[in-house]
């Protein structure tokens, strides 16, 4: 390829988390090479790192299937019109972050058209639909691991797959807190509890409720606890405060406070997620819940290949393996050692909530060894630099040369040179 012409990348993005991480990696790539042009599929977070969007894909990050048939016919106009530019304009790559079923639709397209593909933070296909590691072979070159036991799975079953690291701990160490609203929350009596329940709006509906009635019980049995919500956008501000309205209890809601209501906090309820890293960043105990619909639990039952939902209680299992996939249980022998308890579950979990989340409160020796517990995990898994790995790959796979050499990968387990292979 010619090194004078600008390097396009087309970038494929759906959820509002992976825009925050695609972001991230069109900065790391343009330090390296300033002739990028990033165009594709993103949202608010890409654009303002100089992504020329097509379309905002994170407005409609959607879940489970009905609502997936509803939204169809965008789906597929916009893999339409990726097809089109990918056969008039030819990118020199296109690069897909998580949002699995779309992102299929684009790399089998851009495969059509000879262009290299690389999926940056893969789905977690290892945990619910192992089937689709044919699709992975089939449609994609390089496969670039956030996770340290998913380059081996995929390496297993012939991927061409590489750890670079997550991303989340790139944004949780590039993120500056905000010390006037710090000083105001520490200014206030009682010790904070903050509520995450979804960067989705479907994800708020299901989960707050359950963590409200949890909110309730805990302040009964520690009555200095105060609570804060943290909305990822305004209508779900607005749709918190319609389910608070009338509560006697005391909480507060915040739009874009995340990472301060985090660093605030006593302990905290959350709903499972890529948020539950940045918690470990923090260091916050936390119970987590994922509330769903007794036909999705029904269905997920056949389809999950993991025992947690929590990527945090995943890393400290050490990985994949085990036949044990029955969901957490408060009352198993080695639940202590489950550093964040989770319910994935279609009943009222509040009350179980309530009790991780107030014995915290109320023995602070308990909570304090949960906290050097997350401490020991962070330093062991918790590194930065996936952004910068992950672009200086792909530069290097496509044969572009970089401001420096591609590095070695220092990360928990010794290093792991960083080999892309031809696309």
């Amino acid at each position: 390829m010619s090194h004078q012409k600008p390097l396009t990348i087309f970038f494929s993005v759906g959820e509002p988390s992976g825009d925050v991480h695609g972001a991230n990696l069109i900065r790391a790539l343009a330090r390296e090479c300033p002739r990028l042009e990033a165009v594709g599929y993103g949202g608010p977070e890409m654009a303002a790192a100089g992504c020329r969007l097509h379309a905002d894909l994170t407005a409609l990050a959607v879940m489970w299937f009905a609502r997936v048939l509803v939204n169809l016919h965008r789906f597929w106009d916009l893999a339409s019109r990726a097809d089109r530019y990918f056969r008039h304009h030819r990118p020199d790559a296109v690069v897909l972050i998580d949002y699995p079923g779309f992102n299929w639709w684009i790399a089998r397209r851009a495969r059509a058209h000879g262009i290299p593909v690389f999926y940056y933070t893969p789905p977690q296909i290892w945990s619910w639909a192992c089937w689709r590691v044919k699709k992975m072979r089939r449609f994609v070159d390089h496969v670039l691991c956030s996770l340290p036991f998913e380059e081996p799975w995929f390496r297993a079953r012939g991927c061409h797959a590489t750890f670079v690291g997550h991303p989340f701990f790139d944004e949780v160490r590039r993120a500056r807190l905000d010390e006037d609203f710090l000083r105001q929350q520490r200014a206030k009596p009682g010790r904070l509890v903050t509520i995450l329940p979804g960067s989705r709006t479907q994800e708020v509906s299901h989960n707050l409720p359950d963590f409200l009635k949890a909110a309730a019980r805990v302040r009964e049995a520690a009555p200095d606890a105060r609570f804060a919500v943290a909305a990822f956008r305004p209508h779900q501000a607005e749709l918190a405060r319609r389910m608070i309205e009338g509560s006697a209890l005391p909480i507060e809601i915040h739009v874009g406070k995340t990472p301060e209501l985090m660093h605030l906090a006593a302990c905290c309820m959350a709903c499972s997620g890529s948020v539950s890293l940045e918690l470990l960043h923090h260091e916050k105990p936390t119970v987590v819940l994922y509330r769903i619909s007794r036909l999705a639990y029904f269905v997920q039952g056949f389809f999950r290949r993991v025992k947690y939902i929590t990527l945090v209680n995943l890393l400290s299992a050490g990985g994949l393996e085990g036949d044990d996939l029955r969901p957490f249980d408060p009352a198993q022998p080695d639940a202590e050692k489950v550093l964040f308890p989770e319910y994935l579950t279609f009943r009222d979990a509040s009350e179980r909530i309530a009790g991780h989340v107030a014995g915290w409160l109320l023995d602070e020796p308990r909570r304090q060894a949960r906290v050097a517990a997350l401490a020991e995990l962070k330093a062991l898994v918790a590194h930065d630099g996936a952004s910068r790995r992950a672009a200086r790959y792909i530069l290097a796979a496509l044969d572009v040369p970089t401001a420096t050499a591609v590095p070695h990968n220092h990360l928990a387990h010794g290093e792991n040179h960083v080999t892309p292979r031809a696309g």
